[in-house]
Protein backbone atom coordinates (compact mmCIF):
# COMPACT_ATOMS: atom_id res chain seq x y z
CA UNK A 1 0.00 0.00 0.00
CA UNK A 2 1.25 3.48 -0.81
CA UNK A 3 2.64 5.16 2.30
CA UNK A 4 0.46 8.25 1.88
CA UNK A 5 -2.69 6.17 1.57
CA UNK A 6 -1.73 4.06 4.58
CA UNK A 7 -1.05 7.11 6.72
CA UNK A 8 -4.49 8.55 5.97
CA UNK A 9 -6.15 5.17 6.63
CA UNK A 10 -4.25 4.79 9.89
CA UNK A 11 -5.29 8.25 11.03
CA UNK A 12 -8.95 7.49 10.30
CA UNK A 13 -8.74 4.21 12.21
CA UNK A 14 -7.31 6.16 15.14
CA UNK A 15 -10.04 8.81 14.88
CA UNK A 16 -12.82 6.24 14.86
CA UNK A 17 -11.38 4.23 17.75
CA UNK A 18 -10.53 7.22 19.94
CA UNK A 19 -13.73 9.27 19.62
CA UNK A 20 -17.35 8.86 20.68
CA UNK A 21 -19.57 8.54 17.60
CA UNK A 22 -23.00 10.15 17.94
CA UNK A 23 -23.75 11.04 14.32
CA UNK A 24 -27.17 9.48 13.74
CA UNK A 25 -26.42 8.32 10.19
CA UNK A 26 -23.23 6.46 11.13
CA UNK A 27 -22.52 3.03 12.58
CA UNK A 28 -19.79 0.39 12.76
CA UNK A 29 -20.11 -2.48 10.28
CA UNK A 30 -18.95 -5.94 11.29
CA UNK A 31 -15.58 -7.30 10.25
CA UNK A 32 -17.33 -9.76 7.90
CA UNK A 33 -19.23 -6.95 6.18
CA UNK A 34 -16.05 -4.93 5.73
CA UNK A 35 -14.10 -7.94 4.43
CA UNK A 36 -16.73 -8.59 1.77
CA UNK A 37 -16.79 -4.91 0.79
CA UNK A 38 -13.05 -5.24 0.09
CA UNK A 39 -13.22 -8.70 -1.49
CA UNK A 40 -12.59 -10.14 -4.98
CA UNK A 41 -16.24 -9.43 -5.82
CA UNK A 42 -15.03 -5.91 -6.65
CA UNK A 43 -13.22 -7.30 -9.71
CA UNK A 44 -16.32 -8.53 -11.56
CA UNK A 45 -18.63 -6.62 -13.86
CA UNK A 46 -22.21 -7.93 -13.74
CA UNK A 47 -24.56 -5.62 -15.63
CA UNK A 48 -28.11 -6.93 -15.50
CA UNK A 49 -29.81 -9.15 -12.92
CA UNK A 50 -29.41 -12.76 -11.74
CA UNK A 51 -29.85 -15.06 -14.73
CA UNK A 52 -29.90 -12.12 -17.16
CA UNK A 53 -26.40 -10.69 -17.32
CA UNK A 54 -24.61 -8.92 -20.14
CA UNK A 55 -21.27 -10.49 -19.22
CA UNK A 56 -20.12 -14.10 -18.97
CA UNK A 57 -18.57 -15.51 -15.82
CA UNK A 58 -21.36 -14.25 -13.55
CA UNK A 59 -22.55 -17.50 -11.94
CA UNK A 60 -21.22 -16.52 -8.52
CA UNK A 61 -22.46 -12.96 -8.98
CA UNK A 62 -25.92 -14.42 -9.57
CA UNK A 63 -25.64 -16.52 -6.43
CA UNK A 64 -24.55 -13.72 -4.11
CA UNK A 65 -27.09 -11.22 -5.46
CA UNK A 66 -29.94 -13.73 -5.20
CA UNK A 67 -28.87 -14.53 -1.64
CA UNK A 68 -28.97 -10.82 -0.79
CA UNK A 69 -32.43 -10.47 -2.36
CA UNK A 70 -33.81 -13.51 -0.55
CA UNK A 71 -32.40 -12.45 2.81
CA UNK A 72 -33.74 -8.93 2.38
CA UNK A 73 -37.25 -10.14 1.54
CA UNK A 74 -37.23 -12.41 4.57
CA UNK A 75 -35.96 -9.63 6.82
CA UNK A 76 -38.76 -7.20 5.96
CA UNK A 77 -41.53 -9.57 4.89
CA UNK A 78 -41.87 -8.15 1.37
CA UNK A 79 -42.48 -9.89 -1.95
CA UNK A 80 -39.87 -8.18 -4.12
CA UNK A 81 -36.54 -6.41 -3.62
CA UNK A 82 -33.74 -4.74 -5.55
CA UNK A 83 -30.31 -4.64 -3.89
CA UNK A 84 -28.40 -2.78 -6.61
CA UNK A 85 -28.90 0.93 -5.71
CA UNK A 86 -25.60 2.55 -4.83
CA UNK A 87 -27.26 4.66 -2.13
CA UNK A 88 -30.64 5.69 -0.77
CA UNK A 89 -30.85 8.79 -2.96
CA UNK A 90 -30.27 6.61 -6.05
CA UNK A 91 -33.11 4.36 -4.91
CA UNK A 92 -35.43 7.36 -4.57
CA UNK A 93 -34.40 8.75 -7.95
CA UNK A 94 -35.14 5.39 -9.59
CA UNK A 95 -38.66 5.32 -8.10
CA UNK A 96 -39.32 8.82 -9.43
CA UNK A 97 -38.04 7.84 -12.87
CA UNK A 98 -40.19 4.71 -12.94
CA UNK A 99 -43.50 6.22 -11.85
CA UNK A 100 -43.38 9.98 -12.52
CA UNK A 101 -43.04 12.27 -15.48
CA UNK A 102 -41.10 15.55 -15.41
CA UNK A 103 -43.29 18.21 -13.85
CA UNK A 104 -45.44 15.79 -11.84
CA UNK A 105 -46.24 16.92 -8.31
CA UNK A 106 -44.59 15.29 -5.30
CA UNK A 107 -45.21 15.97 -1.62
CA UNK A 108 -42.47 15.30 0.93
CA UNK A 109 -41.18 16.56 4.26
CA UNK A 110 -39.48 19.93 4.10
CA UNK A 111 -35.70 19.79 4.47
CA UNK A 112 -35.80 22.36 7.27
CA UNK A 113 -38.29 20.18 9.19
CA UNK A 114 -36.17 17.03 9.00
CA UNK A 115 -36.73 15.80 5.45
CA UNK A 116 -34.05 14.70 3.00
CA UNK A 117 -32.54 16.40 -0.04
CA UNK A 118 -33.94 13.69 -2.31
CA UNK A 119 -37.52 14.37 -1.14
CA UNK A 120 -37.89 17.40 -3.37
CA UNK A 121 -35.33 19.92 -2.11
CA UNK A 122 -34.80 22.69 -4.70
CA UNK A 123 -31.07 21.97 -4.98
CA UNK A 124 -31.65 18.25 -5.66
CA UNK A 125 -32.68 16.61 -8.93
CA UNK A 126 -35.98 15.67 -7.26
CA UNK A 127 -36.77 19.37 -6.84
CA UNK A 128 -35.53 20.34 -10.28
CA UNK A 129 -37.31 17.73 -12.42
CA UNK A 130 -40.58 17.48 -10.47
CA UNK A 131 -42.94 20.05 -9.00
CA UNK A 132 -42.07 19.60 -5.35
CA UNK A 133 -44.31 20.60 -2.45
CA UNK A 134 -43.64 20.09 1.23
CA UNK A 135 -45.22 19.48 4.61
CA UNK A 136 -43.48 20.30 7.86
CA UNK A 137 -43.68 19.97 11.63
CA UNK A 138 -45.17 22.17 14.32
CA UNK A 139 -43.11 24.44 16.60
CA UNK A 140 -42.46 21.51 18.97
CA UNK A 141 -41.22 19.33 16.12
CA UNK A 142 -44.24 17.01 15.69
CA UNK A 143 -45.66 15.89 12.37
CA UNK A 144 -49.22 17.14 11.86
CA UNK A 145 -51.14 14.54 9.87
CA UNK A 146 -54.14 16.86 9.35
CA UNK A 147 -51.71 19.33 7.75
CA UNK A 148 -50.32 16.60 5.49
CA UNK A 149 -53.88 15.62 4.52
CA UNK A 150 -54.84 19.25 3.81
CA UNK A 151 -51.75 19.82 1.66
CA UNK A 152 -52.32 16.60 -0.23
CA UNK A 153 -55.94 17.49 -0.95
CA UNK A 154 -54.92 20.96 -2.09
CA UNK A 155 -52.00 19.87 -4.28
CA UNK A 156 -53.19 16.44 -5.49
CA UNK A 157 -49.64 15.06 -5.85
CA UNK A 158 -48.79 12.06 -7.97
CA UNK A 159 -46.55 10.76 -5.17
CA UNK A 160 -46.32 11.32 -1.41
CA UNK A 161 -42.99 10.70 0.31
CA UNK A 162 -42.85 9.71 3.98
CA UNK A 163 -39.69 9.31 6.00
CA UNK A 164 -37.09 11.70 7.37
CA UNK A 165 -33.46 12.30 8.21
CA UNK A 166 -34.09 14.17 11.44
CA UNK A 167 -37.43 13.15 12.96
CA UNK A 168 -37.15 11.32 16.29
CA UNK A 169 -40.67 9.94 16.61
CA UNK A 170 -42.50 6.96 15.14
CA UNK A 171 -44.12 7.83 11.82
CA UNK A 172 -47.71 6.69 11.27
CA UNK A 173 -47.30 4.94 7.93
CA UNK A 174 -50.88 3.66 8.02
CA UNK A 175 -52.08 7.27 8.16
CA UNK A 176 -49.83 8.19 5.23
CA UNK A 177 -51.41 5.31 3.28
CA UNK A 178 -54.85 6.70 4.11
CA UNK A 179 -53.81 10.18 2.91
CA UNK A 180 -52.30 8.81 -0.29
CA UNK A 181 -55.45 6.82 -1.04
CA UNK A 182 -57.62 9.91 -0.49
CA UNK A 183 -55.86 11.76 -3.29
CA UNK A 184 -54.95 8.81 -5.52
CA UNK A 185 -51.20 9.16 -4.97
CA UNK A 186 -48.40 6.63 -4.84
CA UNK A 187 -46.82 6.30 -1.38
CA UNK A 188 -43.03 6.11 -1.20
CA UNK A 189 -41.50 5.54 2.23
CA UNK A 190 -37.82 6.31 2.69
CA UNK A 191 -36.95 4.36 5.84
CA UNK A 192 -33.20 4.96 5.61
CA UNK A 193 -32.75 6.14 9.18
CA UNK A 194 -35.07 3.60 10.76
CA UNK A 195 -34.43 0.47 8.67
CA UNK A 196 -32.31 -1.31 11.28
CA UNK A 197 -34.82 -0.55 14.02
CA UNK A 198 -37.60 -1.83 11.76
CA UNK A 199 -35.66 -5.03 11.05
CA UNK A 200 -35.26 -5.45 14.82
CA UNK A 201 -38.96 -4.82 15.54
CA UNK A 202 -38.13 -1.64 17.48
CA UNK A 203 -39.92 0.77 15.10
CA UNK A 204 -43.10 0.46 12.98
CA UNK A 205 -42.71 -1.09 9.53
CA UNK A 206 -43.91 0.75 6.41
CA UNK A 207 -43.84 -2.38 4.25
CA UNK A 208 -47.56 -3.27 4.65
CA UNK A 209 -48.62 0.27 3.68
CA UNK A 210 -46.23 1.73 1.10
CA UNK A 211 -46.22 1.18 -2.65
CA UNK A 212 -42.42 1.36 -2.50
CA UNK A 213 -39.93 1.41 0.37
CA UNK A 214 -36.39 2.67 -0.07
CA UNK A 215 -33.49 2.65 2.34
CA UNK A 216 -29.79 2.88 2.83
CA UNK A 217 -28.04 -0.19 4.18
CA UNK A 218 -25.75 1.47 6.71
CA UNK A 219 -27.09 3.72 9.51
CA UNK A 220 -29.10 1.59 11.94
CA UNK A 221 -28.97 -1.46 9.62
CA UNK A 222 -25.20 -1.62 10.21
CA UNK A 223 -24.24 -2.76 6.70
CA UNK A 224 -22.09 -1.25 3.94
CA UNK A 225 -22.84 2.08 2.30
CA UNK A 226 -25.56 1.32 -0.22
CA UNK A 227 -29.28 1.34 -1.04
CA UNK A 228 -32.28 -0.99 -1.48
CA UNK A 229 -35.86 -0.94 -2.78
CA UNK A 230 -38.75 -3.08 -1.48
CA UNK A 231 -42.25 -3.56 -2.91
CA UNK A 232 -45.15 -6.02 -2.93
CA UNK A 233 -47.02 -5.38 -6.19
CA UNK A 234 -45.73 -7.60 -9.04
CA UNK A 235 -46.86 -5.00 -11.57
CA UNK A 236 -44.11 -2.68 -10.32
CA UNK A 237 -41.24 -5.11 -10.79
CA UNK A 238 -40.22 -4.41 -14.38
CA UNK A 239 -40.48 -0.64 -13.96
CA UNK A 240 -38.39 -0.56 -10.78
CA UNK A 241 -35.67 -2.92 -11.99
CA UNK A 242 -35.42 -1.08 -15.32
CA UNK A 243 -35.20 2.26 -13.53
CA UNK A 244 -32.12 1.03 -11.65
CA UNK A 245 -30.49 -0.74 -14.60
CA UNK A 246 -30.20 0.61 -17.22
CA UNK A 247 -32.20 3.67 -16.14
CA UNK A 248 -29.93 5.29 -13.56
CA UNK A 249 -26.97 2.94 -13.01
CA UNK A 250 -24.58 0.74 -14.93
CA UNK A 251 -22.86 -2.27 -13.41
CA UNK A 252 -23.76 -3.07 -9.81
CA UNK A 253 -21.11 -2.99 -7.08
CA UNK A 254 -20.92 -6.74 -6.45
CA UNK A 255 -18.55 -6.36 -3.51
CA UNK A 256 -21.10 -4.11 -1.80
CA UNK A 257 -23.98 -6.46 -2.69
CA UNK A 258 -22.03 -9.30 -1.07
CA UNK A 259 -21.53 -7.15 2.03
CA UNK A 260 -25.25 -6.32 1.99
CA UNK A 261 -26.10 -10.03 1.98
CA UNK A 262 -23.98 -10.52 5.08
CA UNK A 263 -25.54 -7.51 6.80
CA UNK A 264 -29.08 -8.76 6.09
CA UNK A 265 -28.17 -12.16 7.55
CA UNK A 266 -26.75 -10.49 10.66
CA UNK A 267 -29.89 -8.33 11.03
CA UNK A 268 -32.17 -11.37 10.92
CA UNK A 269 -31.04 -12.62 14.36
CA UNK A 270 -32.21 -12.36 17.95
CA UNK A 271 -28.99 -10.52 18.80
CA UNK A 272 -29.86 -7.80 16.32
CA UNK A 273 -33.38 -7.49 17.77
CA UNK A 274 -31.80 -7.00 21.20
CA UNK A 275 -29.44 -4.43 19.71
CA UNK A 276 -32.29 -2.48 18.11
CA UNK A 277 -34.22 -2.32 21.37
CA UNK A 278 -31.11 -1.08 23.17
CA UNK A 279 -30.53 1.64 20.55
CA UNK A 280 -33.94 3.13 21.36
CA UNK A 281 -33.59 2.64 25.12
CA UNK A 282 -30.20 4.37 25.06
CA UNK A 283 -31.60 7.34 23.15
CA UNK A 284 -34.43 7.64 25.64
CA UNK A 285 -31.91 7.49 28.51
CA UNK A 286 -30.03 10.44 27.03
CA UNK A 287 -33.30 12.30 26.52
CA UNK A 288 -34.15 12.00 30.22
CA UNK A 289 -30.84 13.58 31.24
CA UNK A 290 -31.14 16.44 28.76
CA UNK A 291 -34.69 17.20 29.84
CA UNK A 292 -33.77 17.10 33.55
CA UNK A 293 -30.94 19.52 32.76
CA UNK A 294 -33.30 21.99 31.12
CA UNK A 295 -32.39 21.34 27.52
CA UNK A 296 -35.09 21.69 24.87
CA UNK A 297 -35.68 18.50 22.89
CA UNK A 298 -37.81 18.59 19.77
CA UNK A 299 -40.96 16.51 20.42
CA UNK A 300 -39.78 16.31 24.05
CA UNK A 301 -38.15 12.91 23.49
CA UNK A 302 -37.66 10.09 20.99
CA UNK A 303 -39.04 6.78 19.71
CA UNK A 304 -35.90 6.00 17.72
CA UNK A 305 -32.13 6.44 17.72
CA UNK A 306 -32.42 10.18 17.04
CA UNK A 307 -32.39 13.10 19.48
CA UNK A 308 -32.75 16.70 18.31
CA UNK A 309 -31.50 19.36 20.71
CA UNK A 310 -32.95 22.81 20.07
CA UNK A 311 -30.33 25.38 21.09
CA UNK A 312 -32.21 28.44 19.86
CA UNK A 313 -32.73 29.69 23.43
CA UNK A 314 -29.01 29.36 24.26
CA UNK A 315 -25.86 31.22 23.20
CA UNK A 316 -24.83 28.28 21.04
CA UNK A 317 -25.38 27.76 17.35
CA UNK A 318 -25.54 24.16 16.16
CA UNK A 319 -22.17 24.57 14.46
CA UNK A 320 -20.54 25.96 17.60
CA UNK A 321 -21.94 23.15 19.74
CA UNK A 322 -20.86 20.46 17.27
CA UNK A 323 -17.36 21.96 17.05
CA UNK A 324 -17.07 22.15 20.85
CA UNK A 325 -18.07 18.50 21.20
CA UNK A 326 -15.61 17.43 18.50
CA UNK A 327 -12.82 19.22 20.35
CA UNK A 328 -13.73 17.01 23.31
CA UNK A 329 -13.80 13.74 21.38
CA UNK A 330 -17.54 13.54 20.62
CA UNK A 331 -18.85 13.77 17.06
CA UNK A 332 -22.40 14.95 16.31
CA UNK A 333 -23.79 17.07 13.51
CA UNK A 334 -25.36 20.51 13.47
CA UNK A 335 -29.03 20.44 12.51
CA UNK A 336 -31.78 22.91 11.76
CA UNK A 337 -34.85 23.31 13.98
CA UNK A 338 -38.40 24.47 13.09
CA UNK A 339 -38.45 28.18 12.20
CA UNK A 340 -34.68 28.27 12.57
CA UNK A 341 -33.43 31.88 12.63
CA UNK A 342 -29.96 30.77 11.61
CA UNK A 343 -28.72 29.61 8.21
CA UNK A 344 -28.09 25.99 7.19
CA UNK A 345 -24.40 26.76 7.69
CA UNK A 346 -24.87 27.65 11.36
CA UNK A 347 -28.25 26.11 12.44
CA UNK A 348 -29.79 26.27 15.92
CA UNK A 349 -29.68 22.60 16.83
CA UNK A 350 -27.67 19.41 16.91
CA UNK A 351 -28.69 15.88 15.99
CA UNK A 352 -27.54 13.01 18.20
CA UNK A 353 -27.78 9.28 17.41
CA UNK A 354 -27.16 6.22 19.57
CA UNK A 355 -26.73 3.46 16.97
CA UNK A 356 -22.92 3.46 16.69
CA UNK A 357 -22.07 3.55 20.38
CA UNK A 358 -24.72 0.91 21.08
CA UNK A 359 -22.85 -1.30 18.60
CA UNK A 360 -19.84 -0.85 20.87
CA UNK A 361 -21.85 -2.38 23.69
CA UNK A 362 -22.68 0.67 25.79
CA UNK A 363 -25.78 0.60 27.99
CA UNK A 364 -28.28 3.13 29.36
CA UNK A 365 -26.10 4.08 32.33
CA UNK A 366 -23.17 4.86 30.01
CA UNK A 367 -25.37 7.00 27.75
CA UNK A 368 -26.81 8.83 30.76
CA UNK A 369 -23.26 9.61 31.85
CA UNK A 370 -22.39 10.79 28.35
CA UNK A 371 -25.40 13.10 28.25
CA UNK A 372 -24.29 14.50 31.60
CA UNK A 373 -20.82 15.11 30.19
CA UNK A 374 -22.31 17.00 27.22
CA UNK A 375 -24.36 19.15 29.60
CA UNK A 376 -21.28 19.88 31.71
CA UNK A 377 -19.20 20.82 28.68
CA UNK A 378 -21.80 23.30 27.51
CA UNK A 379 -22.06 24.89 30.96
CA UNK A 380 -18.29 25.18 31.39
CA UNK A 381 -17.91 26.98 28.07
CA UNK A 382 -20.76 29.47 28.50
Amino acid sequence: MDKRVFEILDKEVDRQTSTIELIASENFASQDVMKLAGSVFTNKYAEGYPGKRYYNGCEHMDSIEQLAIDQLKELYGCEFANVQPHCGANANTAIYLAFLKPGDKILGMDLASGGHLSHGAPVNISGKVYEAHHYGVDEKGWLSYPEVMAKAQEIRPKMIIAGASAYPRAIDFKMFRHIADKVGAYLLVDMAHYSGLIAGNAYPSPVPYADFVTSTTHKTLRGPRGGIILWNNPDYTKKINSAIFPGTQGGPLMNIIAAKAQAFIEANTDDFKDYSAKVVANAQAMARVFKESGYKLLTDGTDSHILLLDLSDTKWSGKEAADLLEENGITVNKNGVPNDPRSFVETSGIRIGTAAETTRGHDEAWFEGLAGKIVTLSLIHI
